[in-house]
């Protein structure tokens, strides 16, 4: 796709989509009601995409076509006019987090040409990935926790204490853990939002240097679509529980069920990334609604020129 069609106007636009299904989502925090609080992100942002001048196909979704009102896979938005994009979207990353009033939760969207995103099933995926400004081949998805960040801390001139691991707390990454922990580096635990632990580590601010574990393929690809506008490298490989999510992967076109991607099998060319806050967090923060307006934070990379733009925007919302 030529700069003329995905450029900066591109990622603005897709930055105020995020924004939308933030504030919507916003209204639903402490409400203890995830199902409802992704509903209003989804509204929102299905509303904002089709009011875009784009022919828009829905690549990383909420599910399959028989699962709509959700967005879901396949599902095709825009104006029908302008650039071809694939769009990959988490409406609202962090439902839970949203229905507790918890830290860190996102309304996230990525767009890439046509063919420019892997076209991932809803099923878990084994990931690692680093920030920017290491040589090419540093970590390795087959290798253990502890040689990645032993090969990391080396490239950083540090030792493994100086090493800080995101890693999401679930029983299944126990493994991973103590191995970190033996290791003495640091291991910083988050309860959902693997799309903002990738991103992490490409923020000094946030003091991770690596993330690490097993979650939604789906947030991979959103994670690797970041990635490719700022630099760093990921890994990833689809992990299966059953028959059916083999079948799913199969219906998407993947047929090499335990192959190992790199940034650039995750994300192809160029790619656009947005992500606006709905509750305060490391990398963002929260939706703020004050005497009639709502102020928003969102953070925008463009892979054409590796621009990285963070929006403080204040819009009038209605009362009520």
């Amino acid at each position: 796709m030529s700069k003329i069609g995905f450029n900066t106007g591109l990622a603005l636009s897709a930055a105020l989509v995020t924004e939308k299904a933030a504030i919507n989502a916003y209204y639903m925090v402490g409400r203890g009601d995830e199902k409802a609080a992704d509903q209003a992100a989804v509204d929102a942002m299905r509303t904002g995409l089709n009011a875009l001048q784009i022919k828009g196909r829905i690549v990383i979704g909420e599910g399959e076509r028989d699962e709509a009102p959700m967005l879901y896979i396949g599902e095709e938005v825009g104006k029908g006019t302008g650039p071809e994009v694939d769009i990959a979207l988490d409406p609202l990353e962090g439902t839970t987090l949203t229905a507790k009033a918890m830290a860190n939760a996102l309304a996230v969207m990525a767009f890439a040409p046509r063919g420019g995103l892997l076209y991932a099933p809803d099923v878990y995926m084994d990931k690692i990935a680093i920030g920017p400004g290491y040589a090419p081949g540093l970590i390795d998805l087959d290798k253990s926790a502890a040689d990645n960040v032993m090969a990391l801390a080396k490239a950083k001139g540090v030792t493994p204490e100086d090493v800080t691991v995101c890693v999401l707390d679930r029983a299944r990454h126990g493994h991973i853990i103590d191995d970190l922990r033996n290791l003495k580096a640091s291991v910083k635990l988050i309860t959902d939002g693997d799309v903002q632990g990738v991103i992490n580590t490409t923020d000094p601010d946030t003091q991770v240097d690596m993330y690490i574990g097993q979650g939604g393929a789906p947030e991979g690809v959103l994670a690797a679509a970041a990635l490719r506008c700022i630099g760093g490298q990921m890994q990833g490989r689809l992990h299966f529980r059953n028959d059916d999510e083999v079948n799913r992967a199969r219906r998407v076109g993947i047929d090499q069920l335990d192959k190992k991607y790199d940034l650039e099998g995750l994300a192809s060319g160029p790619t656009i990334f947005a992500a606006t806050g709905v509750t305060q967090g490391d990398l963002l923060d929260g939706v703020k609604i004050r005497h009639g307006k709502a102020s928003t934070h969102t953070l925008v990379m463009n892979s054409m020129d590796n621009a990285v733009q963070y929006l403080r925007s204040e819009r009038p919302v209605k009362a009520g």
